[in-house]
């Protein structure tokens, strides 16, 4: 009887120590992995400019004091950010087959991670790569990757920056409205750029064979083979 008794006390003393862990966490249970998880929701439903110290503490259900053990700034936060949205990027390609195929890759998968977090764009695009590891490992291998397939080296970062502006700005064309380019009561008198509207609605087959449908793939394709057939030109 007083075995049974003990394993009863410490059973209840097990469900006691759970039932305090699912109310306010503690420092101790606090990660950089859950710091960004809840920036990015964060963002994703109030915007940039929501991203405040205080506002991430709230969804993490922490007090700031505890959030600021782990990050020093805003800034720390974004950095976490950018490292976890650059460590989503495909750069396998660059490990083997042509330089053309693994820009394609990286490229569309650059971009299908940014579609997914638009808000950040802005930030992100001028946000300092320092002491991100996940984001210089990206850069280090697509610059080896360009710098193997024969680029000079002080064309390869203007190349990826090039790169990258058409990125971005193709990631914000996913998102935008199909009747973007409605001219509506004014198609008589803008007649060419009208019927190019209704032409390029049908679009055209993706990378190969693959279909993509939506006028922002077919944009993003047609720019990103153009990017790549001019880049090609420039290597030794």
């Amino acid at each position: 009887m007083p075995a049974v008794s003990a394993a009863q006390g410490r059973s209840a003393s097990n469900g006691g120590a759970q039932r305090r862990r699912a109310g306010r966490p503690s420092a101790a249970v606090l990660d950089k992995a859950g710091i960004t998880a809840a920036a990015l929701e964060l963002v994703s439903r109030k915007g940039y400019d929501g991203l405040t110290m205080a506002a991430l503490a709230k969804v993490l259900d922490v007090a700031p004091s505890a959030l600021y053990n782990h990050v020093k700034s805003k800034q720390d936060v974004l950095l976490l950010v950018e490292d976890h949205l650059m460590s989503l990027v495909d750069v396998s390609g660059f490990g083997g087959g042509s330089w053309e195929d693994a820009v394609r890759t990286w490229a569309w998968s650059y971009r299908d991670v940014f579609a997914e977090h638009t808000p950040l764009i802005p930030v992100i695009a001028v946000l300092p790569v320092t002491d991100a590891p996940q984001t210089l490992a990206m850069y280090e291998t697509v610059s080896k990757g360009f710098f193997d397939a024969g680029f000079p080296r002080e064309r390869i970062v203007p190349a990826i920056v090039a790169l990258e502006s058409f990125i971005f700005g193709s990631a914000y064309d996913v998102t935008a409205p199909e009747d973007i380019f409605d001219s509506g009561s004014m198609a008589e008198s803008t007649p060419h750029f009208t019927a190019a509207v209704r032409s390029s609605a049908h679009g055209q087959d993706g990378p190969a064979g693959q279909e993509r449908g939506r006028p922002a793939d077919t944009a993003f394709q047609l720019g990103l083979e153009a990017l790549i057939a001019g880049f090609g030109a420039i290597r030794t």
